[in-house]
């Protein structure tokens, strides 16, 4: 199982960072380019645990779907999400926070399965693992920007 591990550390107070990683107002703003928006579930806000929230978005040039659910969560240190439908065959991210002395660093732990058996095994070696591990990092990249900035 595929399991892609991105560290970020962010010159803002672990609160607020914590915050925006599970804002899912937040969330469509920095993945615009995949025209990410929140169709069902929690659709603006912040998510809290037990909250689940469908994502519409395209990726690979196909509109896809896909409902995550918080499972865990504890302020402002970590909470994690799972897929509980869509195009993986399973998938676990977990957001962590460690407050430093200036400022958090944020981790970010996503693994996945994908589907097919063996083809799917062939498509993260050939594109899937680096397409992922791309949009963390720009999401995080993209966070570190607003947090850091003062238009918050």
């Amino acid at each position: 199982m595929p399991i892609i591990i991105h560290k970020q550390f962010i010159y803002a107070p672990i609160d607020g960072c914590f915050d925006l990683a599970r804002n899912v107002d937040i969330l469509i703003k920095t993945t615009a380019k995949t025209k990410e928006k929140a169709v069902g579930g929690v659709t603006h806000g912040l998510l809290n645990e037990g909250d689940s929230v469908t994502w519409e978005a395209t990726h690979f040039g196909i509109k896809q779907k896909l409902t995550a659910k918080v499972t865990h969560m504890q302020q402002p240190t970590i909470f994690v999400d799972v897929m509980v439908k869509g195009a993986f065959k399973s998938f676990t991210h977990t957001h962590k926070f460690v407050e430093e002395k200036d400022g958090t660093l944020m981790i970010d732990m996503f693994e996945y399965k994908s589907p097919f058996g063996p083809l799917g095994s062939i498509a993260d070696k050939l594109f899937l693992y680096n397409y992922m591990e791309s949009f963390i990092k720009k999401r995080s990249a993209e966070l570190k920007m607003l947090a850091e900035s003062n238009e918050l």
